[in-house]
């Protein structure tokens, strides 16, 4: 059964034109993985989608991903051992984890990276070793193959991949709730890092009680704390 999740203000029927409060029309994106199939987020672009894809390419992702990793550097997190990280989806330019990784096993962090089934929705999670083996899904994204597994309550850090953001620590993801069941296996005192290029919004619509909120989100400019 479809899982939908709603940020900012869309029209009350998919595929119609909708217009802006101050002229002209939104754009209309369908972003996903898999064509139809996989996971996916429809959009209304404030440009065209090619615009927007224009003025992202002229800015190193990169360079943009390094910022984001030195301000990770700052946080007050290092006292902790076991961190998630997750593995970027190549094709959505997805912000890119490996420097991360490479300041976890500088400090000597436990890393651990996950699995997912799609039809329980659930993550399972290994230990990143020297011997842990990859292996793509149906939808192209790399997981761990036949690693230790780790219990989700054994994780101190998680590091939250995203759509958007707003400034109470809601987020959006691809819409299939995978790291909302993640994150409500997860400790209270689980500390919960969103990484964006983008800077936050003033308001996700369609919060649940159940949402589990960010408690930092780091981006190329800033990071935000939530308390």
């Amino acid at each position: 059964m479809p899982i939908y999740h709603k940020l900012g203000k869309i029209p009350p029927k998919r595929h119609t034109q909708f217009e802006q409060s101050k002229g002209g029309i939104y754009y209309e994106q369908l972003f996903g993985t898999v064509g139809f199939d996989g996971i996916s987020s429809l959009m209304y672009q404030i440009y065209r989608p090619t615009m927007v894809k224009e003025i992202l390419s002229e800015n190193d992702i990169s360079e943009i991903t390094m910022a984001i990793a030195n301000k990770i550097i700052s946080l007050p997190i290092w006292d902790k051992n076991y961190f998630h990280v997750f593995i970027p989806i190549v094709e959505l330019n997805e912000i890119d984890t490996e420097l991360i990784l490479h300041v976890l096993s500088g400090k000597d962090k436990e890393i651990i990276v996950s699995a997912t089934d799609f039809e329980t929705r659930k993550m399972t999670h290994s230990l990143l070793t020297d011997n842990t083996k990859f292996k793509k899904n149906k939808f192209n994204i790399s997981e761990p193959v036949d690693g230790l597994e780790v219990p989700s309550a054994k994780i101190d850090v998680v590091f939250v991949p995203l759509l958007a953001f707003d400034v109470s620590g809601n987020r959006v993801g691809y819409g299939k709730g995978f790291y909302d069941i993640f994150l409500s296996e997860c400790r209270a005192d689980t500390i919960k890092i969103g990484l964006s290029f983008f800077d936050a919004v003033d308001c996700v619509d369609g919060v649940f009680e159940s949402d589990v909120r960010l408690d930092y989100c780091v981006t190329p400019d800033r990071v935000y704390r939530f308390d």
